[in-house]
């Protein structure tokens, strides 16, 4: 009976999307290195055969100042297997750079993709952009402001945004009013010790109810930084009547909110997946 139930068990994972072929495409240029910003490249996960798939852009988090595209292959390789085209891009790091360039850079990998990601598989016209922690700041920034897009002289081309537990979305009031309790000046290495760039770059203050739709997921266990900021940027968004779903994690911390998709069966999955391919 135990080696029948282990066969099927064999059996159904055989079949199952776990074993699906996906094509990787590793270190494509999408931000030529100028004066304003250093070049930077993006890694590509489609699933093979693919035709016009749903696309999901990732930006890795790590304080706005460490973390690299390869840590989260594995995602990409997850998702792809589950029929969608994964792209996970680095971007300019503080203390080099601080949030103009990692915004802008951030708009240009979007770009990047709209117009190139059909020769991978994914459909340019179904792309969502998602990010966790610095990560997820910096994919609001580019799901809710206009002027990464009016820069580019282009209309901004995502359909949705997943935000998994991110920092910086009024980091103007964090980092005015929480300033001594949470050492906040420990983040001045990428918004500087300039109020008017703590406001312009907190995605709260550009939210006006006509933003794509949002995903919002909080883990219960995450820093007091980002749980104070979720929660003022919930109330605003509501407020305004933005398009925003939110998934409250029991008992989850910050780093398993992006450890999770190393198991297919997490809740991860099945928040991002049931967004993206609604």
């Amino acid at each position: 009976m135990k080696h029948l139930i282990l066969a099927l068990a064999l059996l159904a994972m055989a079949s199952s999307c776990a074993f699906k072929s996906v094509t990787r495409t590793k270190n494509l240029t999408y931000l030529e290195s100028s004066s304003e910003l250093p070049g930077k490249q993006l890694n590509v996960f489609s699933p093979k055969k693919a035709k016009n798939a749903p696309v999901l852009i990732f930006i890795h988090g790590g304080s706005w100042n460490k973390g690299r595209k390869e840590i989260y292959d594995f995602m990409g390789s997850r998702m792809a297997r589950r029929g969608v085209v994964t792209v996970i891009i680095d971007y300019p790091l503080a203390p080099y750079y601080q949030v103009p360039a990692m915004e802008k850079a951030s708009a240009r990998a979007v770009q990047w993709v709209q117009e190139n990601i059909a020769n991978y598989g994914g459909d340019p016209n179904n792309i969502y952009v998602s990010g966790h922690s610095a990560g997820g700041h910096l994919a609001a920034l580019v799901a809710i402001k206009e002027e990464p897009w009016q820069e580019l002289g282009i209309q901004n081309p995502l359909k949705g945004a997943i935000l998994n537990d991110p920092a910086g979305l009024d980091w103007y009031w964090f980092l005015t009013e929480r300033k001594e309790k949470y050492d906040a000046e420990d983040n001045y290495d990428a918004f500087t010790d300039n109020p008017e760039v703590w406001k312009e770059y907190s995605p709260i203050y550009f939210l006006d109810g006509k933003e794509i739709p949002l995903l919002l997921m909080e883990g219960e266990k995450t820093y007091p930084g980002i749980r104070l900021t979720v929660d003022r940027f919930r109330k605003e968004a509501e407020e305004k009547g933005t398009d925003l779903t939110y998934s409250f994690y029991p008992k989850t911390k910050h780093i398993p909110m992006i450890t999770q998709y190393f198991w297919t069966w997490s809740k991860g999955y099945k928040d991002v997946l049931g967004f993206v391919k609604n």
